[in-house]
């Protein structure tokens, strides 16, 4: 337990330290350093990416004909100055009111609509504990 004057992103390296988990966190938690450290040491994360978050697309993956998914791609994340070196996996969704969701994800082995729902549940644990 901290004090409520803590900031949410100073806890992560605390919170998120287990191998093989996934992690689900908001938008507010990006830090490509520390997701580059988490894709090298075999943490997986799910969340969603800032507006301003600059992307270059190196592959667009097909999705299957009933998937809820509007699009999956693998891409790399920031600018020259400011970058990850490992490659992430960016999902273009919905959330169940038809409100664009766009989620970045070191996962590459579940499908699209796998990582959409998992994001998506997130929101009912949150709705829970409020």
């Amino acid at each position: 337990m901290t004090t409520a004057k803590k900031n949410d992103c100073s806890q992560m390296e605390h919170l998120v330290d287990e191998i093989g988990l996934t992690y689900v966190f908001d938008r507010g938690y990006i830090d490509y350093e520390k997701f580059d450290d988490y894709c090298e040491c075999g943490i997986f994360f799910v969340t969603r990416t800032k507006k301003n978050t600059v992307i270059r697309v190196a592959h667009t993956f097909s999705l299957p004909e009933a998937s809820q998914v509007l699009s999956d791609q693998m891409v790399y994340i920031g600018t020259p100055q400011k970058r990850m070196e490992n490659v992430l996996r960016l999902i273009h969704t919905q959330d169940s009111e038809g409100n664009p969701i766009v989620i970045l994800t070191n996962r590459f082995d579940l499908e699209a609509d796998e990582i959409s729902q998992i994001y998506q549940e997130r929101w009912a644990i949150e709705t829970f504990f409020k």
